[in-house]
């Protein structure tokens, strides 16, 4: 049960691994020396659980997805740890979506853009470049906003997937996903085939429109 957790050597994560809030708790922090909330409180879960107290760990997890304004990956993060120790979010919080992340394969990668209830945003292309917006203005809300919009739409439609996170798609695919309390929740298909589709045409026209104006970011 507490495999998630265990201190050991994880392999170091790529930037796409730390975009869908289900890092392992060892890298979660990175290390013990993250004094600062809410990082102080993952890593008293990390020693509870290293001293067999899951009841503690759960009452600090917990605490954490209730406090305000904090990124929206801790919050995702916080109840991927909850799950994995059995504990589901209530009804009224399951599908709200922190965040939504689309990937586009490409022959040598994926392109990704990311966007979150903080109105941080992310750019990836598939050769590893990126650009992090971190919510200096708001200049970008309006994309952020409609692309967090859809997202919430297609997540209440959908059920959430009860497995390891996939792979980044193939060449020529895109898939579609919605981060939430409950678990991640995708769609997945031919970008032609699901640029048509009512609830795929929904989330993609809002995430290139984003994409656009990341990429115009002065580096």
């Amino acid at each position: 049960m507490f495999n998630l957790f265990k201190k050991k050597e994880d392999p170091k994560p790529t930037l796409r691994d730390t975009l869908f809030g289900d890092m392992p708790m060892s890298m979660w922090p990175e290390g013990d020396d993250k004094t600062g909330e809410p990082w102080n409180l993952f890593v008293e879960a990390r020693t509870q659980l290293d001293k067999k107290d899951k009841n503690s760990a759960i009452a600090t997890l917990q605490k954490i997805t209730t406090m305000p304004n904090l990124e929206s990956r801790h919050y995702l993060q916080a109840w991927h740890f909850l799950r994995s120790l059995g504990v589901n979010p209530p009804a009224d919080k399951a599908k709200i979506t922190y965040g939504v992340v689309i990937e586009v394969g490409m022959e040598k990668g994926a392109d990704i853009v990311a966007a979150y209830t903080d109105f941080n945003a992310y750019y990836v292309n598939f050769t590893g470049a990126a650009t992090i917006w971190q919510h200096p203005d708001n200049s970008l809300d309006a994309e952020i906003g409609a692309l967090l919009k859809a997202g919430q739409m297609v997540a209440e439609k959908i059920g959430p997937w009860d497995k390891a996170r996939p792979a980044p798609p193939t060449n020529g695919n895109v898939r579609l996903n919605m981060l939430t309390p409950s678990g991640l929740h995708f769609g997945e298909g031919g970008f032609k085939v699901l640029s048509q589709d009512p609830m795929g045409k929904a989330l993609i026209d809002p995430a290139t429109a984003l994409m656009l104006r990341l990429t115009k970011l002065p580096r």
